[in-house]
């Protein structure tokens, strides 16, 4: 159930006892990011909380309403492909990528262009990261507003991202003045990011396009020595409160066991009951929420094929297992 103060028609209260209506449409949220303001918002890989990417006090809002720690960059999104090189310098391949994948779910690291998106946003870092949003409310804002805007996922700092609206508000609604209801996103896991730096293209972070789509474009990948250039490369990312074991055959006693595939455990709680990746991925993060709902003592996840989409998937349940370093 949503926050008293995000609910369709009910008002917020500033601090001089003044009611506020919670913006619900492009205009009034393009306003909220123009002041400075959060807002919440659809793309089609998770719900983000956004904010002006050149705004340094609006983005250090961001950081201290999901607790995320100040090194981490954010993703500024943009509204297409000439608003990216406005803020970041393309060679060939980044170009080649960007007309191949966007709009989509891949974000580019780039050398920053000077002055473009606020240091915060870019964790001090010499490049920037960005990506034109495959959701047509997400780009319809994004226009509206005209400039880059930050929007790592809703979550709290290392909590499942949120991939629904009424999701994304019971995690950092509080902390947002506008919201935009885009449904269930259709992809579920963040963005695959690439590096695209000296010429050379490495995978910092899998997900939806995948390291086969990636070569396709560009050929060998170099190996990624760039990972602190990309968000969500936390060892303890994504996690619920319950213990999360992967690769796990069974559950143990107080367990829930998210199933892939035919006979894998209850259906209500499998991930894929066909074996089907895009279905994982979509259902992963709103399963590991559902299960910890439950309170259970863990959560237990079957396999999933380290291939394709489910490179991405195990990436994502290694992190909320904290077994990657």
């Amino acid at each position: 159930m949503e926050p008293p103060h995000l609910q369709t028609g009910a008002h917020r209260r500033e601090p001089d006892g003044a009611p506020r209506r919670l913006a619900r449409d492009v205009d009034a949220a393009a306003a909220a990011l123009r002041a400075g303001e959060l807002v919440l918002l659809p793309t089609e890989t998770v719900y983000g909380l956004a904010a002006d990417a050149r705004n340094p006090v609006a983005v250090a809002r961001i950081f201290e309403a999901k607790g995320r720690p100040r090194f981490n960059p954010l993703i500024s999104h943009v509204s297409d492909a000439a608003a990216a090189e406005a803020i970041a310098r393309f060679d060939a391949a980044a170009r080649a990528l960007a007309e191949t994948f966007w709009p989509g779910p891949l974000t580019l690291v780039l050398p920053a262009r000077d002055g473009a998106v606020c240091d915060l946003a870019r964790a001090g870092l010499d490049t920037v990261a960005v990506r034109v949003p495959g959701h047509a409310l997400a780009r319809e804002l994004l226009s509206a507003f005209g400039g880059p805007v930050v929007a790592p996922s809703a979550n709290r700092s290392g909590r499942p991202s949120p991939t629904t609206f009424q999701d994304a508000v019971a995690e950092t609604g509080s902390a947002a003045s506008a919201g935009l209801d885009g449904g269930p996103c259709a992809v579920g896991v963040e963005s695959t990011v690439a590096s695209v730096l000296d010429g050379r293209v490495a995978l910092l972070r899998p997900g939806a396009v995948t390291r086969e789509d990636l070569t396709a474009v560009v050929g060998r990948l170099v190996e990624a020595g760039e990972g602190h250039r990309s968000p969500g490369r936390l060892t303890l990312h994504y996690a619920p409160d319950a213990p999360v074991r992967i690769n796990a055959a069974e559950a143990r006693d107080g367990e829930i066991l998210l199933g892939f595939g035919p006979g894998t455990g209850d259906p209500r709680w499998s991930l894929s009951p066909t074996g089907d990746l895009a279905e994982a991925a979509a259902r992963l993060f709103r399963l590991l929420r559902d299960a910890d709902r439950e309170t259970p003592t863990g959560i237990a996840v079957a396999p999933v094929p380290a291939t394709g989409l489910g490179e991405a998937i195990n990436d994502r349940l290694s992190r909320a297992a904290g077994r990657v370093g």
